[in-house]
């Protein structure tokens, strides 16, 4: 079964250089799906069941804090590990850790570090000399 990721971001920039960050584990064979604001993130999770999930914060229409809510509490996606990127300095609103998300980054994220924890979550090796 192939390794699902989905990446939610408002911003295409953003997903775009995340896709190219994560490039290495999608030719290991992981699929990458993206969407643009927290509803269609919520949605495309419980469509897909990825096996990681990346969120903003910031986003139109449901924020990524809410987004990370409903995606934890669906049983049928107990097993999604979320990683939150937050702008630096952003200050995260307290959470249940039962649904809050499993990981925080800051933005702008380092590549390196997040194509690694990626890695490892999915059970991937990766030559970090690429």
């Amino acid at each position: 079964m192939k390794k699902r990721i989905l990446i939610v971001d408002d911003d295409a920039h953003i997903r775009l250089l995340l896709h190219r960050t994560l490039e290495e584990l999608e030719l290991q064979g992981a699929e990458i799906h993206f969407a643009e604001d927290g509803i269609d993130g919520v949605e495309k999770a419980r469509a897909l069941h990825p096996d990681l999930t990346i969120l903003d914060v910031m986003m139109p229409r449901m924020n990524g804090i809410d987004a990370c809510r409903e995606i934890r509490k669906d049983p049928e996606l107990s097993s999604v590990y979320v990683i939150i990127l937050t702008a630096r300095g952003q200050t995260m609103p307290p959470m249940d850790p039962a649904f809050g998300p499993h990981e925080y980054m800051t933005k702008p994220f380092d590549p390196d570090r997040i194509v690694s924890r990626a890695a490892e979550l999915l059970g991937f090796e990766i030559d970090m000399d690429f």
